[in-house]
């Protein structure tokens, strides 16, 4: 088995940050015991491909409603791996709880971005049976399953990246 990556906190200052942007009214008593009861990602078995991420704080969604969570996580790997992201198997097959963007793709470089790389998930509930998602805190939400990738050989790319969504992509 290839051990490639470790998973860490981000800073309290970029968690705070990136918990005020989603949760405006959030206060600094509350964000600091969240911060400190954070779990960092694990699997649960042997056998499991996928580390669970956890939920920081109870996540109640309606059906039809959607949150962008601050997981206070980021991860260092290996250049030449990539760490996709998915909802809990059991999530989506009882409510249909998707990731907005499907699979979320977390690059190697993304662990030296401005925001110290900070792992967020944005979820809907999907549900089409009226169904209500409740997620308590400390439950696993996301699972994230290391891949190894390769580059063609024509690939001379040099750029580095600071930034998260698009940032690869905007022009200079």
């Amino acid at each position: 088995m290839n051990r490639i990556a470790r998973f860490e906190k981000v800073s309290k200052e970029k968690f705070f940050e990136g918990w005020k942007d989603t949760f405006e009214t959030a206060e600094e008593k509350e964000m600091e015991a969240i911060y400190e009861s954070l779990k960092l990602p694990g699997r649960a078995t042997a056998g499991s491909a996928g580390y669970d991420f956890f939920a920081p704080a109870k996540i109640t969604l309606k059906p039809g409603e959607t949150v962008k969570i601050p997981t206070g996580v980021r991860v260092w790997m290996e250049q030449d791996w990539v760490l996709k992201c998915y909802p809990r198997s059991g999530l989506g097959f009882k409510y249909r709880l998707q990731l907005n963007n499907t699979v979320g793709i977390i690059d190697s470089d993304y662990y030296y971005s401005d925001n110290e790389g900070q792992i967020f998930a944005k979820i809907t509930n999907d549900s089409n049976e009226g169904k209500t998602v409740e997620v308590e805190a400390g439950d696993g939400f996301m699972q994230g399953i290391f891949v190894q990738y390769g580059i063609t050989l024509d690939d001379d790319v040099t750029e580095v990246r600071n930034g998260g969504f698009g940032s690869t992509t905007k022009k200079k």
